[in-house]
This record gives structure tokens, sequence and C-alpha cells, in this order.
């Protein structure tokens, strides 16, 4: 019973507090370190209701060894009373040896009341010893959960710190992704595509105002060179030019 009482008030507190922490924890190290003081302390809680049923165990044991001696003392004097009154009985003296054997009568009863008390706190102490043993396999236990636990939480902090390295280097190569039009050297080269497809619009711009003035250069010529070959039928000259002169 006291097993049970003590390991199963532990193990419920225990629950408890794990379930709010899983609850309420935003930071995995701190849940990870609470849980272990938590579980110490649990330890240490029953370590000290260990050591107290192990007193009360021990103060059993010390009551019973006080009623096997008592027992044992009580025998010895009624069998010196006894003899006594042997000792009186041959000697004549009947009524001092009726004394005697009085005495070793009350010493008697004593031997039999030690003995039953005794004898009744025996199976207690066999209870409780078994108890104890127990107690203290469970408390070894516990002990070795508090040891795994604590190289559970290392194992489960290096996996956060390099599941959270492994978040970081995943960031850092997705800014810098060419391929990645969501990126910032994505968004920067998409800048410096529409700039230079507006430097390319203004200057295939400037070149058509250029291939424009040309042509009108070269109406002007035409019009320059028919001018001059009508003047020149006016004056009763050829209309040809100065092709094959």
């Amino acid at each position: 019973m006291a097993k049970q009482s003590i390991f199963g008030r532990i193990s419920t507190l225990i629950k408890a507090n794990v379930n709010a922490l899983i609850d309420s924890a935003e930071d995995p190290q701190k849940m990870l370190d609470q849980l272990v003081r938590d579980y110490t302390n649990s330890i240490a809680d029953a370590e000290s209701a260990i050591a107290e049923t192990i007193g009360n165990l021990r103060l059993l044991e010390r009551d019973h060894q006080e009623d096997v001696q008592a027992a044992a003392e009580w025998g010895n004097k009624a069998l010196a009373a006894s003899k006594k009154a042997d000792e009186l009985r041959q000697s004549g003296h009947t009524a001092d040896a009726d004394k005697f054997d009085n005495l070793a009568k009350i010493a008697l009863q004593r031997q039999i009341s030690e003995e039953s008390e005794a004898k009744a706190i025996a199976p207690t102490i066999a209870t409780q010893t078994e108890v104890v043993d127990k107690l203290k396999d469970g408390l070894n236990g516990m002990k070795q959960k508090l040891e795994q636990l604590k190289a559970k939480r290392s194992e489960l902090l290096a996996r956060a710190k390099t599941a959270e390295a492994q978040v970081k280097v995943h960031d850092a190569v997705r800014s810098i992704d060419v391929l990645d039009p969501t990126s910032e050297l994505g968004r920067f080269e998409d800048k410096v595509r529409r700039q230079e497809a507006l430097a390319a619009g203004k200057q295939e711009l400037a070149a058509s105002s250029i291939d424009a003035q040309f042509e009108a250069l070269e109406d002007v010529g035409q019009l320059t060179e028919v001018e001059a070959r009508l003047a020149a039928l006016k004056t009763g000259g050829s209309s040809q030019g100065a092709i094959g002169s």
C-alpha cells in the first residue's frame, strides 16, 4: 500500500506537470530543463517517503527484538524461580517454595505475553520488509529513468539545434536562389531586366527617328534633282543627269 501511494502520487504529479509543460511551453529547452527539475524533485520526495517507511520498519524490528529478548529474560526468571522453589521444597520450606512457584508462574505469564506481542508484530515486519525492498527497487528505477531523461533531453536539444540550423541555411540559400522569382536576388534581377528593356526601347525609338531623318533627306535630294532637270529642259538642255558623263 505504501509503495502504491508513494509512487502513485508521484506518477500523477509528474504526468500533470508534463502535460502542463507541453501545453504551455514555447522553448523546448526550457520545457526539458523544467521536466528534469520536476523529476529530480519527485525523486527527492520519494526518497523522503521511503526513508520514513524504512524508519518505521526499523522501529517495528526493534520492538520485535525487545519483545523476543524480554520473553527470553522472563523465561530465565521463571526457570530460576522454579529451581528455587524445588530447593526450598526439598529442604522442607513448603510455604516459601509455593511463593517461588507463584513467581515462576508470573514470569511465565509475562514470557507468554512478550512472545505473543513478538508473534503479532512478525507478519507486519515481513510485509513492510517486502514493501521497503520494492520501494528501493522503484527508487532505483526512477533514478535510472532520470538519467535516461537527461540523455533524451541532450539528444532532443541537439536535434532541435540541428533543425534550427537547417532552417536558417535553407532560408539563406532561398534568399539568394537566382531561379526563385520570390527571392531578393530574383526581384533585383527582374528590376534590371525591366531597366534593360526600357533602354532597348529608347534605343530602338531613337534609331527609328534617325532613319526617318535620313529618309527625309533622300526625299529632299530627289526633289532638288527634279527641279534641276526641269530647268535644263526649259533651257533646251537634256533631262538626263550626269549618268555616263
